[in-house]
This record gives C-alpha cells, structure tokens and sequence, in this order.
C-alpha cells in the first residue's frame, strides 16, 4: 500500500512537472506571435519606431525572465530525477545489461538457419 502511495505522488509530480514545462512553451511561443504581431501593427499604423519601443523592451524583458523560469524549471526536473533515485520504492531497477542499446549499425542481421 505505501509503495503504490509513493509510486501515486512520484506520478503526479512527473505529471505536474510536464504540464509546467509545455505551458511555458506555450507562453514562450505566445510571446513571439505577440512580437510578430507588434511589428505588424506598428508598419501598418506608420506609427513611429521609437513610439513603440518601450514596449518591446518590457516584452523583451518578460521574455528573458521566462527564459530564465524555463531554464528554472529544467533544472528542478533534473533534480527530482535525481531524488528519485535516493527513494526506496522509486529506485530503478533492472535485470541483465542496464548499459545504452548499442547503435543500430552495430546490429547482427538475422538469418534463418536450416
């Protein structure tokens, strides 16, 4: 039972962690459109080019800080990955080789053998 209930919150964790990382994304790619956009309407309005460019320094701005939340939350990934090794009931575990697959290259082919 306690196992299955480590197992449960390690779920979530994993889960939860992945939603923050594609939403993110999602914002990182939301702010380049806004940008786009920015550019757009400015040449469409003829408006001035220093009129507008505080406000491309704000979303420069906000951009650099969720590079930097991006970069933040990568990190946390690695270490709970990490802590999950030092977790009894989270460890892995393996039998036979638990070295990399050897490339593809390197593969025998198979014959059939009469």
């Amino acid at each position: 039972m306690r196992k299955q209930m480590i197992e449960n919150a390690a779920h979530e964790v994993a889960t939860q962690v992945r939603v923050v990382e594609d939403s993110i994304e999602a914002v990182i790619s939301e702010m380049a459109e806004l940008q786009a956009r920015m550019v757009h309407a400015r040449a469409t309005t003829r408006a001035g080019f220093a009129t507008s460019h505080a406000a491309f320094e704000q979303l420069a701005l906000a951009t650099s800080s969720l590079i930097a939340a991006r970069g933040g939350i990568a990190h946390c990934h690695t270490a709970l990955a990490e802590t999950s090794k030092t977790i009894p009931g989270l460890r892995e575990t393996g039998f036979g080789d638990l070295g990399e697959c050897p490339p593809q290259e390197a593969a025998t082919p198979l014959r059939v053998v009469a």
